[in-house]
C-alpha cells in the first residue's frame, strides 16, 4: 500500500492561475542494502546476507565503470540505466567545448513490470508531514487544537489530509 498527502500548489508559470490540489506519495523509510539483503533472506533467496550485500555491491561498483564506457544497463525487470548531460549553447559547433558540458546524469527507464503501477496498488491518503509536525508541536504544547491554516500555496508540504482509503 502506498501513503499520500494532498497539498495546494500554484503553477510557478502562471502565479495568477488558482492553486490546485495534488496528490504526493510518502515514503515510509529509506531502506539500505543491508535492510534489502535482510528482506530478501526473508523470502527464500538461497545466498545468505553477506553474499546478497557482496553481489550488490559488486553490482554497483560495475555499473557505474561500464555505463562511464558508454554503456547502457538493463537491469532484468527492473530498467535500465543510462546516463545524458546538461550543457549549455555555444553559438556555433566550433565553439563548443567539453566546457560547455555541466553535469552527467545517470536516467532511470524502469521495464514494463513497473509501468501501470497506479492502476494495481491500494493508495492511503494521508495527513502532510507540516500537518503531523503541527499536531504534534501542539501535543507538546499541550494544546487540543493545532493550527497549520497558513495561506501556503507554493508547493509546500500543507495540506491536513485524511484516513480515507481509496482503491
Amino acid at each position: 500500500m502506498l501513503d499520500y498527502a494532498v497539498s495546494l500548489m500554484r503553477n510557478p508559470a502562471h502565479e495568477d492561475d488558482p492553486a490546485k490540489a495534488y496528490a504526493f506519495l510518502q515514503s515510509r523509510a529509506v531502506l539500505s542494502i543491508d535492510e534489502i539483503a535482510d528482506h530478501m533472506v526473508t523470502h527464500g533467496c538461497p545466498y545468505d546476507r553477506g553474499d546478497i550485500i557482496a553481489v550488490i555491491a559488486k553490482l554497483v561498483s560495475c555499473t557505474k565503470e561500464l555505463m562511464l564506457d558508454g554503456y547502457r544497463i538493463q537491469l532484468g525487470d527492473l530498467g535500465r540505466l543510462s546516463l545524458s548531460c546538461r550543457s549549455i549553447g555555444a553559438v556555433s559547433l566550433e565553439a563548443f567545448t567539453r566546457a560547455n558540458i555541466r553535469e552527467v546524469r545517470v536516467n532511470f527507464k524502469p521495464s514494463s513490470q513497473f509501468s501501470g503501477m497506479a492502476n494495481n496498488v491500494s493508495m492511503h491518503r494521508v495527513p502532510t508531514r507540516k500537518a503531523v509536525a503541527a499536531a504534534l508541536a501542539a501535543e507538546t504544547a499541550g494544546l487540543t487544537a493545532a493550527d497549520w491554516s497558513a495561506d501556503d500555496t507554493t508547493g509546500s508540504d500543507d495540506s491536513t489530509g485524511s484516513d480515507d482509503t481509496e482503491p
